[in-house]
């Protein structure tokens, strides 16, 4: 069986966790989110990239859900040291993919490239997709004036009021052929309960992913309970899109290319045909509770 997710953040990454009790990891394709990638330090950072590239390397952080774990920060602390801006702190061996990323973007080896060669050197089977090779940015405009969302989440712990999610990109966002293929190939195809603003949207907003998402069987999970997001900054994003920060509103951007909507059992929302499950992860065994119940359901649907 294939599924491919489309995934960013830290919600995702936890319920591919569960499924890889139950699939193996070449059975998995990852259309990943890349509108918060940005230069920094010298090197590219890809964030929602790298926590897919080391779950399925076995070396993500999972107490954070970003990071490697046990990794050490000498270079960010004698950084700081000498003056450096280190809001966002990088540890040595996560720099070290940053460095081998940027390097092959500026010799001209596109993401989608530089990303299989990672995931080659690292032993992964998984199929990780960037979403396009473009370069698009989800910027936070603010009282002050215009911010990267690593700025406003990072930097600013996403306490600063946002007036605006603006969207940059030079040329219209496409989605690379390996995206659309992996959609296409796939058996279920599964939005998981990743931020929609800035996570799901921009992978969405990719000429030919909603096109490519209305032939397949389709399943999303709200990363909502009641008006309040199971983590991060979702709330005061979708409201900043004039949209409830709710499972209804998750749904609202979804409805038109899903086949399913997955909403958590302690949900009080009514959403017509909606099916609910423990939808928060605490941990491996809840992951993996859901992974089988999305399975079920999905073979129950066939």
């Amino acid at each position: 069986m294939k599924i491919t997710f489309l995934s960013g953040g830290t919600g995702t990454p936890k319920l591919i966790r569960g499924f890889r009790n139950h699939l193996q990891d070449d059975e998995i394709s990852v259309i990943v989110n890349t509108a918060e990638d940005m230069w920094i330090y010298g090197s590219h950072l890809s964030p929602d990239i790298d926590t897919v590239m080391y779950l399925f390397a076995g070396l993500l952080n999972t107490d954070t859900w970003w990071g490697i774990k046990g990794d050490t920060t000498i270079t960010n602390d004698f950084l700081k040291e000498i003056g450096e801006d280190t809001y966002l702190t990088m540890g040595d061996r996560d720099r070290a993919i940053n460095i081998a990323r940027g390097r092959m973007l500026k010799s001209g080896i596109s993401l989608t490239k530089s990303t299989k060669q990672i995931c080659r050197s690292l032993n992964i089977s998984a199929n990780i997709i960037p979403m396009a090779d473009s370069e698009i940015t989800t910027n936070i405009k603010t009282n002050s004036g215009l911010i990267h969302f690593q700025e406003f989440w990072v930097k600013h712990r996403g306490k600063i009021p946002i007036k605006e999610i603006v969207r940059y990109y030079k040329t219209e966002p496409v989605a690379t052929k390996e995206a659309v293929s992996a959609i296409k190939e796939a058996d279920l195809v599964i939005i998981g309960p990743s931020n929609p603003v800035t996570s799901i949207s921009p992978i969405l907003e990719c000429k030919g992913i909603k096109e490519a998402l209305k032939e397949k069987y389709v399943i999303a999970i709200s990363p909502f309970i009641g008006n309040e997001p199971i983590s991060g900054p979702a709330k005061e994003l979708m409201e900043a899109w004039n949209l409830p920060p709710t499972s209804k509103g998750t749904f609202e951007l979804y409805k038109d290319f899903i086949d399913l909507f997955i909403q958590d059992v302690r949900d009080s929302e009514i959403i017509k045909n909606a099916i609910k499950f423990d939808t928060l992860m605490i941990n491996e065994e809840v992951s993996s509770r859901l992974a089988e119940d999305i399975l079920k359901v999905f073979r129950e649907k066939i």
